[in-house]
C-alpha cells in the first residue's frame, strides 16, 4: 500500500511539474496577447497577468474543494476576445486608465459565469451550433496570427502590414529568422525530441537563436526582449480600482462597455469551458460536471481579476500533460500552482530575457493549431465531392464563413452577436419542423372494437371521415400555424372528426394553445369535432390547455385517455349518423350471428337449444384471466373489452373490444389453455354462450354443424389478422 501511495505521489509531482513547464510560456504569451493593445509599456504587466491567471484560477478550485486533476489557465479564444475589447473602446478612450476597466470586465464576467453555473444554465449554453463556434475559432486563429506578424517581422505595431509590400526593407530579417526557427522547433519538436514539450523546445531554440545572433553582432536587427519583471508577492491591488470605477464620475462612464463586454466574455468563456470539459471526459475518463465547473471557474476569474490576472478556462494541453505525466489527484494541481508561484517570485529576471519574437512565434503556431479541423476537412471533402448530402455541409460552411467574416471585419463582439442570432435562427428552424409524426384516417386504422361484419363494412367507407394527427415535440408559435394549415388541408376531404394525439407532445405555449382553440372553433362552425387523446399524460401541456380555455371549449366528452378510445367514440357517432347504423346496432338475432352463418333453419334451432343466453351489467367480469373455463361467447347486444393494467400506472389499457355480432373466448375453446386476459362488460351485455362440454357434444353428434362453426371461427380469426396486417402496412408505409 505504501508503494502504491509513493508511486501516486511521484506521478502527481511529475504531472504537476510537466503541466507547469508547459503553462508558463503559454500563459506569458496569452497575457501579452490580451494586454499589449494598451502599449508596450504594459508588457511586464501583461506577462504577469497571464501567469497570475494560471495561478489563482486553479488555486481557487483547490480551495473550493475540487478533487479533479484538471489544469486551468488562459485560453486562446477567451484571451483574444478580451484583447478585442481592450484594443477597442478602452484603449482609445481611456488610455492609461484602461487597465482597471479591463480587469473589472473579467471580474463581472466571472460573476456571470458563477450565476450560469448556480442556475444550471450550462446545458442551454451548449445549444450554440457547432458551425457558429467553428466560425469564432477560425476567426480568432486568423486574428491571432495577424496580430503577431509585426513582432515576428520586427516592425512596430503601428506600421500597416500592407506597407511592407511596398517597403520590405522595414522587415528585420534576423528577427524573422528567430521567429521561423521557433515555429519549426515547435512543429518538428515532437518528432526530433519527443521527451521535451514542443512549446518548451521552441522557447529554448528561439531564445538560443536570438542571443546567438546577437553575439554575432546582429543585435540591431533583432527585436526587444520582454524586459524587467518585478518579483513580488501578488497583491489584490485591483480591488481599489474597482471601487474607483463606481465612484469616479469619469470612470463610471465606462460601465456600459464593461457590462456588454463582460456578458460576451462570460458567454464565450462558459461555452469554451463546457466544450473542453466534454473533451477531457472523453480522453481521460474523468467525470467533469459542467455547471459546477462554470460556478467555480467564475469565482476563479473573479479572484484572478482582483490580483491583476486575465480570464482563463479549462486548459486542455496542460491537463493532458498532467495526465500523461502521471497526475491523478488534486495534489498535481497544487504542485503546478506552487511551481508557477515560485516562477513569478524568483525567475522574473530570467523571464525578462525571453525575446518578444519568441512569444509571437509561439502564438503564431498556436493560431494555426487553433484552426477548426472539422471546417478544413469539410472543405476538402466538398471539393472532392465526398458528401452524399452536400447541401447541408455547404450550409454549415456558409455559417462558418459568415461568423468568421463578421468577426474579422468588425470585431469579436459583433461576431458573437451574429453567432447568437444564427444560433437562435437554427434553433427556431430546428424546432419549427413539422410536429406531425403521422396522419391516418379511420378507414385505415380503426379502433380495437370488433363489431358486426356489416358495421365493419360500413366503417370501411364512413371511417374515412375520421382523421388522426399523431403529434410530437413542442407546439409553439413556430409550429402551431403549420399544424393548423395541415389540418385545414385535410379538411378539403369530407371529415367529421379530427383526433389530435398529444402523447408525444412535450411542450405547449400560449400561442400553440390559442391556435388549437381557433381550429376547434373553425371546425365547430361546420359541425365537425376536435377530439384530444393523451391530453393528461403531460401535466405541463394539460395545464396550458386548461388555463387557455381549450379544455372548457372542447368539453369533457372530447377528451380521451388514448387514441383508440377516441377512434371508438368517433366510430360510434358515425354509426349513429348512418341511416342503417342504428338498426345494425340493435340486438342481433341469434340466426344473424356471424359465428352461425351458413347453418340451415333446423341446424339453427338445434344450436339454439345448446346455447345459454346470459345478461351482464356494466362492469361485470365476463372472463377472468387464468380461469380454465373454455366457453365461446357470441355478443347479441352491448360491448365488452379486453384490458390489462399498465405497469406503474393507475389505468387499464384496452387490448381489444367487441360489440354486437362479434365473438370472443374462441382461443381457449380451441387450444384448451387457461384464459389469457380479463374481459369486462362496457355496458349492458347480452351473450349467447357455448360451453366446452356442449361444443364437444356437437363435434361428436353433429359434426357438420361443428365444422361450419369452426369454419366461421377460422374466418373471423383470419379477418382480424388481415385487418391487423393491413393497418400495420398502412401506418408503416
Amino acid at each position: 500500500m505504501a508503494g502504491f501511495d509513493l508511486a501516486r505521489l511521484k506521478g502527481d509531482v511529475m504531472g504537476g511539474i510537466s503541466s507547469a513547464l508547459l503553462t508558463v510560456p503559454m500563459s506569458m504569451g496569452y497575457g501579452v496577447l490580451a494586454l499589449l493593445p494598451l502599449g508596450d509599456q504594459y508588457l511586464s504587466v501583461a506577462i504577469l497577468a497571464g501567469l497570475y491567471s494560471a495561478i489563482f484560477i486553479p488555486l481557487t478550485f483547490l480551495l473550493l474543494g475540487d478533487r479533479n486533476a484538471l489544469m486551468y489557465a488562459p485560453r486562446s479564444l477567451v484571451t483574444f476576445l478580451l484583447a478585442t475589447v481592450v484594443g477597442g473602446n478602452l484603449a482609445h478612450e481611456h488610455g492609461d486608465q484602461a487597465l482597471v476597466p479591463t480587469f473589472l470586465i473579467i471580474f463581472v464576467a466571472g460573476l456571470a459565469q458563477t450565476l450560469f453555473g448556480l442556475l444550471r444554465l450550462g446545458t442551454l449554453i451548449r445549444y450554440i451550433p457547432s458551425p457558429v463556434m467553428a466560425g469564432f475559432q477560425n476567426a480568432v486563429a486568423v486574428l491571432i496570427l495577424v496580430s503577431q506578424l509585426p513582432a515576428m517581422l520586427g516592425v512596430p505595431r503601428q506600421v500597416p502590414l500592407p506597407s511592407l509590400l511596398t517597403d520590405p526593407s522595414l522587415v528585420q530579417l534576423p528577427t524573422l529568422l528567430v521567429g521561423v526557427l521557433t515555429c519549426l522547433a515547435i512543429w518538428l519538436g515532437p518528432r526530433a525530441v519527443p521527451v521535451i514539450p514542443p512549446i518548451i523546445l521552441g522557447l529554448i531554440v528561439g531564445t538560443g537563436a536570438y542571443f546567438g545572433l546577437a553575439g554575432l553582432g546582429l543585435r540591431e536587427g533583432l527585436g526587444p526582449v520582454v524586459g524587467t519583471i518585478p518579483s513580488a508577492l501578488p497583491q489584490p491591488s485591483q480591488l481599489s480600482g474597482f471601487v474607483a470605477v463606481l465612484t469616479d464620475g469619469h470612470l463610471r462612464s465606462v460601465m456600459p462597455t464593461v457590462l456588454l463586454a463582460a456578458a460576451t466574455l462570460a458567454l464565450i468563456a462558459s461555452l469554451d469551458a463546457l466544450l473542453c470539459a466534454k473533451t477531457v471526459e472523453s480522453v481521460t475518463g474523468l467525470r467533469v460536471p459542467g455547471n459546477r465547473v462554470l460556478s467555480r471557474l467564475g469565482v476563479g476569474n473573479m479572484v484572478a481579476a482582483c490580483f491583476g490576472g486575465i480570464a482563463g478556462g479549462l486548459n486542455l494541453s496542460s491537463t493532458f500533460a498532467n495526465h500523461k505525466g502521471g497526475g491523478r489527484t488534486r495534489l498535481s494541481v497544487a504542485v503546478a500552482v506552487a511551481f508557477l508561484l515560485l516562477t513569478v517570485l524568483f525567475l522574473g529576471p530570467v523571464i525578462g530575457l525571453v525575446p518578444r519574437v519568441v512569444i509571437a512565434a509561439t502564438l503564431a503556431v498556436v493560431s494555426v493549431q487553433l484552426l477548426d479541423r472539422w471546417s478544413l476537412q469539410t472543405v476538402r471533402r466538398l471539393l472532392s465531392q465526398d458528401f452524399v448530402y452536400w447541401k447541408a455541409m455547404a450550409l454549415d460552411l456558409l455559417v462558418v464563413l459568415l461568423v468568421a467574416t463578421v468577426t474579422i471585419v468588425y470585431n469579436l463582439v459583433a461576431g458573437v452577436g451574429v453567432g447568437v442570432a444564427v444560433a437562435v435562427l437554427f434553433f427556431l428552424l430546428r424546432m419549427s419542423k413539422s410536429v406531425i409524426r403521422r396522419v391516418y384516417r379511420g378507414d385505415v386504422a380503426r379502433s380495437r372494437r370488433t363489431r358486426d361484419p356489416r358495421l365493419m363494412e360500413l366503417l370501411s367507407v364512413e371511417g374515412r371521415k375520421i382523421i388522426v394527427f399523431e403529434l410530437e415535440g413542442p407546439i409553439f408559435f413556430g409550429t402551431a400555424e403549420f399544424l393548423a394549415t395541415q389540418i385545414e388541408t385535410a379538411l378539403n376531404e369530407p371529415t367529421a372528426f379530427v383526433v389530435l394525439d398529444l402523447k408525444r407532445v412535450n411542450e405547449l405555449d400560449s400561442t400553440g394553445a390559442r391556435v388549437l382553440q381557433q381550429v376547434q372553433r373553425r371546425l365547430a362552425r361546420d359541425g365537425r369535432r376536435v377530439l384530444l387523446s393523451h391530453a393528461r399524460d403531460n401535466r405541463a401541456v394539460w395545464n396550458v390547455l386548461d388555463d387557455m380555455g381549450v379544455v372548457a371549449a372542447l368539453g369533457a366528452h372530447a377528451r380521451f385517455p388514448d387514441s383508440d378510445a377516441a377512434l371508438e367514440w368517433a366510430e360510434d357517432e358515425l354509426i349513429q349518423r348512418s341511416p342503417t347504423g342504428p338498426r345494425l346496432s340493435e340486438e342481433v338475432p341469434l340466426d344473424a350471428l356471424m359465428a352461425l352463418a351458413g347453418l340451415s333453419a333446423p341446424e339453427h334451432e338445434l344450436v339454439r337449444r345448446t346455447l345459454e343466453r346470459r345478461v351482464f351489467r356494466r362492469g361485470d367480469v365476463v372472463i377472468k384471466e387464468g380461469d380454465t373455463d373454455r366457453s365461446l361467447f357470441m355478443i347479441s347486444k352491448g360491448a365488452a373489452s379486453v384490458k390489462f393494467r399498465l405497469a406503474g400506472a393507475e389505468r387499464d389499457k384496452r387490448v381489444a373490444s367487441f360489440s354486437a355480432g362479434a365473438i370472443f373466448g374462441e382461443v381457449a375453446l380451441l387450444d384448451h389453455e387457461p384464459r389469457s386476459a380479463t374481459v369486462t362488460a362496457d355496458e349492458e351485455l347480452v351473450c349467447y354462450v357455448l360451453d366446452d362440454a356442449r361444443f364437444r357434444d356437437l363435434v361428436r353428434e353433429h359434426p357438420s354443424i361443428a365444422i361450419t362453426l369452426l369454419t366461421n371461427l377460422g374466418r373471423e380469426l383470419s379477418r382480424r389478422l388481415r385487418k391487423a396486417n393491413a393497418m400495420i402496412s398502412q401506418l408503416e408505409g
